[in-house]
């Protein structure tokens, strides 16, 4: 992961500071064919390239709106792939026009033109390490990152698509994603299946012991 940090300290969240416990992460897409991170994180810090227009998120209110996430993804201005923190990731953000702000950190996945593969990989790549990151830094369970589309549904966001309008053009869906995220952290998701209840502890080494003459060698007795 490239993480970088550049806060957005003139966007109205930003100055609100209002302060959250992360209990879990929304994906979002920009919905916009702008693959850059100049267009929403600025000013240049000398990697980003100078964004002509302006029209960076490092304002009051953005396009007019009341929005701000905590991280940008997407393209520096060498071609590279990299991460932005643009709020600290205890801070309310502006993202999903529901309750998930006060529980979820945010970031945007800056969009192309959705056909690009390199770019989708690239970006897909970055976000899953990102949330690796966030997972391991906040003792988050990678079940409890969403997308917005998938915050709609829950009820604690409004109704927007992404990103299962990008995703599954190039084979991927979030629960791709939150498995990549399983991964990456190193943890496996166990099944156990009890094969008997004892009153007299000598029954129950007795099973034990048939279970593991019959192959399955890592069995165990569990008092209560």
């Amino acid at each position: 992961m490239n993480l970088n940090r550049l806060y957005l300290t003139k966007n109205e969240c930003y100055r609100a500071g209002q302060i959250i416990t992360p209990k879990g992460i929304m994906v979002h897409s920009t919905g916009a064919n702008n693959p850059h991170l100049k267009r929403y994180v600025g000013p240049d810090d000398g990697k980003l390239g100078e964004n002509v227009y302006r029209n960076h998120w490092n304002q009051a209110r953005p396009d007019g709106r009341q929005v701000c996430v905590h991280a940008f993804i997407g393209r520096l201005a060498d071609g590279s792939i990299a991460t932005y923190q643009t709020l600290p990731w205890n801070y309310r953000a502006w993202h999903s026009g529901g309750t998930a702000n006060n529980t979820h950190i945010s970031f945007e996945i800056c969009e192309d033109d959705l056909t690009d593969s390199v770019y989708f990989n690239a970006v897909y790549k970055e976000a899953v390490e990102l949330c690796i990151y966030l997972c391991d830094k906040f003792g988050l369970d990678p079940e409890n990152i969403v997308d917005h589309s998938e915050g709609c549904k829950l009820g604690v966001a409004s109704n927007h698509k992404d990103v299962m309008h990008w995703f599954p053009r190039h084979g991927k869906s979030m629960d791709t994603f939150r498995a990549d995220v399983l991964d990456g952290l190193g943890l496996r998701r166990f099944y156990r299946v009890q094969v008997g209840a004892f009153r007299e502890k000598v029954n129950a080494e007795k099973m034990l012991a048939e279970v593991k003459m019959a192959g399955f060698k890592d069995a165990f007795i569990k008092f209560e």
